[in-house]
């Protein structure tokens, strides 16, 4: 459940709000600052933002801010002409009316207002995943294809350094230990890339055994029908 600001000057607002959807069976954190102790940072990290009465002149500003960060908020009044005004002026602001029992409607908009949040924070985190495998699928495909190439230069370091230990008083005993490593680090990574080739050969069987199966799966549903 997101996190809720309210913003406003009336605490008998803020408190019958809360008290109201305290009674509720999901119950989203509340957070209630007055319009003096408002600012930009204070907004971040708030899913939806209710701006109810104001009694200083930071309305508009407060409005204005919420628009140019992208914020939901939800301006509520009493106020007909305010009403219109914020509208005119601030059309990303859902704009509520306040009147007989809105309490209870304020109550069921927060619950559908928080729902949308959730959603469009599931989407965003879904684009992301969706972002990070393409990434790391371009970078997977760009290794297997440069493999070969990489093998090759992988040969000629393993060959040049096996040549080198061949010969054990062509080099001193520092540098024949140095060799050595490189060798060792080289057969290291001649045994990355092979189980680079042999998850590449299992996943290619593992795609195709799935093609295979799709097509009986429908014919054996098909059948039953």
């Amino acid at each position: 459940m997101e996190n809720v600001l309210i913003i406003a000057d009336d605490a008998d607002f803020t408190r019958s709000l809360i008290a109201r959807c305290q009674m509720q069976r999901s119950v989203p954190a509340f957070t209630q600052v007055t319009s003096e102790l408002w600012s930009p940072a204070v907004q971040a990290g708030y899913g939806l933002t209710i701006l109810g009465p104001i009694t200083s002149t930071r309305g508009d500003g407060i409005l204005s801010s919420l628009e140019a960060q992208h914020a939901i908020g939800i301006f509520v009044t009493d106020d007909g002409s305010r009403a219109q005004e914020v509208r005119d002026t601030h059309p990303r602001i859902l704009v509520f009316r306040q009147y007989d029992g809105w309490v209870d409607t304020l109550v069921l908009l927060v619950g559908e207002m928080l729902k949308r949040v959730e959603a469009l924070s599931q989407l965003r985190r879904a684009e992301q995943s969706a972002t990070a495998e393409h990434r790391h699928a371009t970078l997977g495909r760009y290794m297997l294809e440069m493999r070969h190439s990489f093998n090759n230069a992988l040969t000629s370091v393993l060959g040049n350094a096996e040549l080198l230990l061949l010969e054990p008083g062509a080099v001193s005993a520092g540098v024949r230990e140095q060799i050595d490593t490189i060798h060792s680090m080289a057969l290291r990574m001649h045994e990355i890339m092979q189980r680079l080739a042999s998850l590449e050969a299992e996943m290619n069987c593992t795609e195709k055994s799935s093609q295979n199966e799709t097509p009986y799966s429908s014919q054996a549903l098909a059948g039953r029908l």
